[in-house]
């Protein structure tokens, strides 16, 4: 199915500046610019995405502890669930993406996943209470008490799962929907995108703050039907806001144009098939729409043999346009970029896992009988990332400006370096604790008592937390900037579901390494890295193998971001 994506340029006010030219809003009525700009439509927007990212963190922040606890599964095997989890969740944007810029646009995209993730939520939260419900009918059958349980955990990951989908749907599309509010032809509503993301990661993480806070007390000390429960009525929430919205908003409109996806696989499809000819004879006479730079032309030469016919024609004749090639190009820079952010995700999984499991076995007590959730110091992440953001747009960015003169102070990719530098300092903290942890655990005679408390504050773990935050700010912030800009008008989706497939990925790959170092250990008659019994166990040795592939890892990133050639002129 051949279809495109106009973006619109403006909303109606009715303080007007000028009529876009070609442009119609959500109901095909002529658009106009408005003196507000695009954030009118995009507080919205990023009203929605704090109300979604309450309700998937309240599920993601504290899954382990479910897992290890009512479910009864091992530390290990809970880890790798979880991982699994989240990875599929950070990978199906690819999909979602796809089908919202070939088939359904951003608007009716994130309207079907809304409401799938409602029914997600809901069921999940019926599976979390299910044993009461499903108790009496295994007792009138005469069933073992074990009909309940196995019911109850292929019900909770269907709910599970379904909830990733829906995930899958929304979460690129609310971004680069958001993005899309700001008209690149207006200079100053150029400059406000770039503060967009900026903002967007700070209000998100501002409400993932009262999200780690409330909902992991609740489900730790009162009930997990109502922890699960009030997620699913924060989407409901997510939703009635971006209904209440849509009369501001720039819509994409699906047009007669053909599928970026047709035109970035014809080019690679001709490329393959003129593999044998010499590219010396084509020229780039012709123009390619103004976004790329002459000199990317020099890379990925093997490509421009897409721009000849195959050798058995007689004509020699263009099968792929200069343009279209130069798109599938700069769709092909961006895999350098994402592979070699794959150590940060990796880094990222241990956040919600191991860390969490880490704080559960230290003094969590901050009154008399009142002890903090292990859960609830990712906080501090969020703590961070509120502090940081507006002292980087307001402070640090225009300090930059005076010495670089880019409009952003720093280059994208130098600013997710930065965060990846920060991130494996993390590590290193993260391992020295963990040290400290362990010899605290046996100087009291605890080696062989994991239900005991270790007398060590689970404060020594906020460091960790906080270098995780400010390296967020840098690299997090910088990956959605830049995956959203460096990609063709019309796959801003895609671009922002490849941003979320690194963490998916590193996800996958986090699970992997817990499951070979796992295997390998206990296969060698030692005690697993991963034990149930922590304080056996060996995180720390976790944590700097982690930081010493991150090393490895920034060396070839640094690499390939000093060759990389931007998709604009001027762009940073």
């Amino acid at each position: 199915m051949a279809t495109s994506h106009h973006e619109t340029a403006g909303v109606q006010t009715p303080l007007l500046d000028d009529v876009v030219e070609g442009a119609v809003d959500y109901k095909g009525l002529p658009v106009h610019r408005s003196r507000s700009g695009g954030w009118r439509s995009a507080w919205f927007i990023i009203g929605v995405e704090v109300a979604e990212r309450f309700a998937y963190y309240g599920i993601s922040c504290n899954l382990i502890t479910f897992l290890t606890g009512p479910l009864g599964q091992s530390t290990a095997t809970a880890a790798e669930n979880v991982n699994i989890w989240s990875g599929t969740a950070s990978l199906l944007p690819l999909l979602g993406a796809f089908v919202a810029d070939s088939f359904l646009g951003r608007y009716r995209t994130i309207v079907f996943a809304s409401l799938l993730y409602i029914l997600g939520l809901g069921l999940l939260t019926l599976s979390a209470v299910l044993p009461s419900l499903t108790g009496s009918y295994c007792q009138k059958f005469n069933q073992s008490t074990s009909c309940s349980s196995q019911f109850q955990v292929l019900f909770f990951f269907f709910s599970l799962y379904l909830v990733a989908v829906a995930q899958g749907g929304h979460k690129p599309c609310v971004q680069a929907f958001g993005a899309d509010q700001f008209d690149a032809s207006d200079p100053e509503e150029c400059k406000a995108k770039s503060s967009f993301f900026n903002w967007w990661y700070f209000s998100l993480c501002f409400g993932t703050t009262f999200t780690l806070i409330l909902l992991t007390y609740i489900q730790d000390n009162l009930s997990w039907g109502l922890g699960f429960g009030i997620p699913c009525i924060a989407m409901v929430l997510a939703l009635f806001i971006f209904l209440l919205g849509t009369r501001t908003y720039r819509c994409s409109i699906k047009g007669d144009e053909e599928s970026p996806f047709v035109r970035i696989g014809r080019v690679f499809v001709a490329a393959l098939r003129n593999w044998r000819t010499t590219p010396s004879a084509i020229t780039c006479e012709e123009e390619s729409r103004g976004t790329l730079p002459h000199k990317s032309s020099e890379q990925f030469k093997f490509l421009n043999k897409a721009l000849l016919a195959p050798d058995d024609l007689k004509e020699s004749r263009k099968v792929c346009t200069v343009a279209e090639v130069e798109e599938a190009k700069s769709v092909l820079r961006l895999f350098p970029i994402w592979v070699t952010c794959l150590a940060y995700a990796v880094v990222f999984a241990q956040y919600s896992t191991f860390f969490t499991k880490q704080g559960a076995t230290m003094d969590r007590t901050i009154a008399p009988g009142l002890d903090i959730p292990a859960a609830s110091l990712q906080t501090f992440i969020s703590i961070t990332i509120v502090i940081f953001v507006p002292i980087y747009d307001r402070i640090f960015v225009p300090i930059a400006r005076v010495f670089t003169r880019k409009p952003s102070g720093i280059t994208m990719l130098q600013r997710i370096g930065i965060g990846m530098f920060i991130s494996i300092i993390s590590m290193v903290v993260a391992a020295l604790v963990e040290m400290k942890r362990l010899k605290t655990a046996k100087d009291y005679g605890l080696l062989d008592m994991p239900s005991a408390t270790v007398p060590m504050s689970i404060w020594w773990l906020v460091p960790q937390y906080l270098l995780a935050g400010l390296a967020d700010v840098f690299t997090m912030v910088g990956l959605q900037e830049f995956f959203y800009d460096q990609v063709p008008n019309e796959l801003k989706s895609i671009g922002l579901a490849l941003y979320l497939s690194i963490f998916g990925v590193g996800s996958f790959l986090s699970s992997f390494l817990i499951s070979a170092i796992d295997d390998a250990t206990t296969w060698a008659g030692e005690t697993s890295w991963f034990s149930t019994n922590l304080n056996r166990a060996h995180l720390d040795y976790f944590y700097w193998l982690l930081g010493g592939i991150s090393v490895v890892e920034l060396a070839i990133y640094l690499y390939f971001a000093k060759s990389y050639i931007y998709n604009r002129a001027g762009t940073v």
